[in-house]
C-alpha cells in the first residue's frame, strides 16, 4: 500500500537527498528527487506526487516559496518541511503557509519515519474520504 505513495524529496544537499531516498524506500514508499525548488516544480508538471519533503533553505526557490507555489497549484499534495533552523517563528511560518508537517535536521531515520508515516495516515484519510462523499 505504501508504494502507491510517491513522494518527492527536495534538498540541494546530494547526501541528504540521497539519505530520505534510502530511508523511504526501506520504507516502502517510491521516491523521487530534486536539487531545488524550480527542478521540483518541473518534476510536478509530470509527475503526481502525494507527499513533497523540502528542505527550507535551498538556491534558485527557497522552500516557503516552493511551499507557497505547491499550495496554490497542488492543494492536495501534503508538504513536510524540514529545517536546520528550527526557531519557532521558521516553523510558524511554514505552518501559516500550509505545511502538514516540520522536522528539524538532524533527525534520526526513525524520527524522518514517523512524521512520513503521520503524513501517510493523512493522506489514507483523505482519500476514504473522497470515496465516501462519492
Amino acid at each position: 500500500m505504501k508504494n502507491d505513495i510517491s513522494i518527492l524529496v527536495v534538498d540541494d544537499e546530494a547526501m541528504m537527498r540521497n539519505l530520505l531516498e534510502k530511508i523511504l524506500v526501506r520504507e516502502g514508499y517510491a521516491v523521487k528527487t530534486a536539487g531545488n525548488g524550480v527542478e521540483a516544480l518541473e518534476l510536478l508538471q509530470h509527475e503526481n506526487f502525494e507527499l513533497i519533503i523540502s528542505d527550507m533553505k535551498m538556491p534558485n526557490m527557497d522552500g516557503f516559496e516552493l511551499l507557497k507555489a505547491v499550495k496554490q497549484e497542488y492543494p492536495n499534495i501534503n508538504v513536510i518541511i524540514m529545517t536546520a533552523y528550527g526557531d519557532t517563528y521558521t516553523v510558524k511560518d511554514a505552518l501559516l503557509l500550509g505545511a502538514d508537517e516540520y522536522i528539524t535536521k538532524p533527525f534520526k531515520s526513525h524520527e524522518i519515519s514517523l512524521v512520513v508515516e503521520r503524513a501517510y495516515w493523512r493522506l489514507l484519510a483523505a482519500e476514504k474520504q473522497k470515496i465516501h462523499d462519492r
